[in-house]
């Protein structure tokens, strides 16, 4: 026995989540529990972290400052 109760996870995929057959198998665990909002992700990155990231490693030959409009 796996572990796994297949059929309720089946459901929540095609039924829940409207997969196609095809796109259920295709997922890792981890990226299914992720659409079905489970798993303990983080928030996403916010603007200062992304700004403390591009500082600490630029793009080469990019300009300094992009300008924003």
């Amino acid at each position: 026995m796996s572990g796994f109760d297949w059929p309720a996870l089946m459901r929540a995929g095609l039924r829940g989540l409207g997969l196609r057959p095809g796109q259920f198998w295709q997922l890792t665990p981890a990226e299914f529990l992720m659409m079905l909002g489970e798993g303990g992700v983080d928030a996403p990155m916010g603007r200062s972290r992304l700004e403390e990231l591009s500082q600490a490693f630029p793009d080469k030959g990019a300009p300094e400052k992009m300008e924003t409009k």
